[in-house]
């Protein structure tokens, strides 16, 4: 973040920018609001937007062409990593399915007849061979399934992911569209290109491209051998990849995904809409009454 000190180059879960303490306070925004018992103002932190330094835009054969910027909503450094971590929680924990099932004692089958008699026999008295003591057995206090899904508000999960995307600008490389140079699918000619952009095959790198049709059949099979890759686009974005990984890349049209719908004017339009949602209800409402 342009306010915060970035310890690392490396975009990793623990070495992102937004988990290390800030070197200045942001600017707290004084508003009076109107609470029972306090006459004192409360201090707000806003929500910023973030405008990332140029980014270089490379081609298919590592020239610069051009320059970029990512203009992404982004949490107050005292808040950003309190908003990240709950989101990337969030995410995980909804990924549990909660099928783990086991059976108690009274589940098992068998175990109907007491096993030997009571007294007389020096052993210790037993009344049923499905005892969670025994092989076999139930199981004492064991997994049932349960439903591990929290609830997270939508702006505050777009909130986690664009703060986390602006975060890591210093680890961002932008390339053009380069889905029509792989004419067959070639490993080799992969692992070359992300050489000539500056991106090391061993280290862990996360490919965004604006819409479905820009990943092509020869593209996806001549990344899919390399394990430290992740090929994503809009549809498939989540907050983990972009956390795990050392470098992101971009194409054109993921930075203008990204700027258009994790930007700023997004809510506004947003705001504007439901506000025209309510209007026109309204508006209905009153005619049909007439």
């Amino acid at each position: 973040m342009a306010t915060m000190s970035v310890a690392s180059q490396s975009l990793s879960f623990f070495s992102s920018s937004i988990f290390f303490s800030s070197s200045t306070k942001a600017p707290k925004l004084s508003v009076a609001l109107k609470c029972r018992g306090s006459r004192k103002p409360l201090a707000l932190n806003p929500i910023r937007s973030q405008l990332s330094p140029p980014i270089p835009v490379l081609s298919f054969t590592g020239e610069k062409v051009g320059e970029t910027f990512l203009d992404l909503k982004s949490a107050p450094p005292d808040t950003a990593r309190a908003v990240v971590h709950r989101g990337i929680i969030t995410d995980q924990q909804n990924s549990r399915k909660g099928t783990a099932s086991t059976l108690t004692r009274s589940e098992v089958r068998g175990g109907g007849k007491k096993p030997y008699p009571q007294k007389k026999t020096g052993r210790a008295r037993r009344g049923s061979q499905r005892s969670p003591l025994r092989p076999g057995g139930g199981v004492i206090f064991g997994p049932k399934p349960k439903d591990w899904s929290i609830k997270i508000n939508r702006k505050e999960k777009k909130l986690a992911l664009s703060t986390a995307i602006s975060s890591a600008a210093v680890n961002t490389v932008v390339v053009d569209d380069f889905v029509a140079q792989f004419e067959k699918p070639k490993t080799k000619e992969f692992i070359a290109a992300m050489k000539r952009w500056g991106l090391d095959p061993r280290d862990k790198a996360t490919f965004l491209f604006g819409g479905d049709d820009e990943v092509s059949e020869n593209l996806l099979l001549s990344s899919r051998n390399i394990g430290t890759l992740k090929m994503l686009t809009p549809r498939s974005l989540n907050l983990f990849d972009v956390l795990n990984a050392d470098k992101l890349v971009f194409t054109r049209s993921a930075v203008e995904y990204l700027n258009r719908m994790y930007g700023v004017n997004i809510e506004e339009e947003e705001e504007e809409e439901s506000e025209g949602n309510v209007e026109s209800e309204e508006s209905g409402s009153s005619a049909a009454a007439e």
